[in-house]
């Protein structure tokens, strides 16, 4: 709900000296994101986390993302400042599905991804065997109209399917099929940050990807990785995955019927199937998006905002817009089998 339509948020508890959390049922009605807002001007984000580390986790671990307005974050190396009060562990974008931009060490544009087009939610970097718990947003322009960064809770995302699509996708996973083919995707170099084959290669057999290069510069590789997690503070059961980002099905529909149109099924630049090669039937994806679409909820950006999503916890994505919008984002906190916590 747009704050322009819901009034003013009320304010119920205070988290220390400097700030307030605002809990109000007419802010985000599916209690997404909590917001945690500055009463006094100029207050720095980074020194106010730096005292309030316990409490903001906690809140942004019940409520799947924090949004934190009205401090001084007004340019990158302040959203840089707040990245290291959150986290030690900034991380670099790797083995990367989206082009992007580093601003600063560890601080990137958000996808650059054509402004009218919308980015389906996800969970970053959940087809890989080490992601992010925390992705972090810091508006440096908000959108002129739209961009909003649409949120939905894994949790409660998982809930909403049949028991049957959920055992079957625990059963079986979910396989990612990718092609890094010149002027179709981002090519591997970029991905992979290497132009060595022998590079890649040892990075895939590391971390269980299959791999077949075609012709004389293109790669195609495959993982199976779980549809299900457990999150390793709350041990709370989550729906975290690409099943459905990576679809050929969730591109805008022309382009992926032009795809489709031109390229066979194993050539397309990402799908995803049942873990054992099967297809995801209609069905099963119509389920998926209306159990997103049900859990969707939003926010107007206003210039310095910074939004905590728990990544383990919460989907995230983006809405189209026009005019200037720039978003940009960094991620903290390894875990997963490829490096734990």
């Amino acid at each position: 709900m747009s704050e322009s339509t819901a009034g003013a948020p009320a304010i119920t508890r205070r988290a220390r000296p400097g700030a307030l959390v605002a809990t109000d049922a007419d802010w985000a009605p599916l209690g997404l994101p909590a917001l945690v807002r500055a009463t006094a001007p100029g207050l720095d984000l980074a020194q106010w986390i730096a005292g309030n580390r316990a409490s903001l986790d906690a809140l942004a671990r019940k409520a799947g993302a924090v949004l934190l307005r009205d401090f001084a974050v007004t340019g990158p190396d302040d959203f840089r400042s707040v990245m290291s009060a959150l986290s030690d562990r900034v991380l670099d974008y790797g083995e990367r599905s989206s082009p992007r931009s580093e601003v600063v060490e560890g601080v990137y544009t958000s996808t650059d991804h054509p402004a009218d087009q919308p980015i389906v939610l996800h969970n970053e970097q959940s087809y890989t065997l080490n992601w992010p718990l925390r992705i972090v947003f810091f508006c440096e322009t908000a959108p002129e109209e739209g961009g909003r960064t649409p949120l939905a809770d894994s949790r409660r995302v998982l809930a909403r399917l049949r028991p049957g699509t959920v055992a079957r996708f625990e059963s079986l996973g979910v396989r990612y099929v990718r092609n890094y083919l010149p002027g179709l995707s981002l090519p591997w170099q970029e991905v992979f940050g290497t132009e060595s084959r022998a590079d890649v290669e040892e990075y895939c057999r590391s971390r269980r990807i299959g791999f077949e290069w075609i012709g004389a510069d293109g790669l195609r590789t495959s993982q199976v990785r779980p549809a299900v997690h457990t999150h390793p503070v709350t041990g709370e059961r989550t729906w975290f995955n690409h099943a459905l980002f990576f679809h050929v099905t969730s591109l805008p529909a022309e382009v992926g019927a032009g795809l489709r149109e031109a390229l066979a099924r194993e050539e397309l630049p990402y799908n995803t199937y049942y873990g054992d090669g099967a297809e995801i039937e209609d069905d099963v994806l119509a389920e998926l998006r209306a159990a997103y679409e049900a859990e969707t909820t939003g926010f107007d950006w206003r210039r310095g905002d910074v939004l905590v999503v728990e990544n383990m916890l919460a989907a995230h994505g983006r809405d189209p817009f026009r005019g200037a919008r720039r978003i940009l984002a960094a991620m903290a906190d390894p875990f997963g089998p490829g490096g734990s916590e």
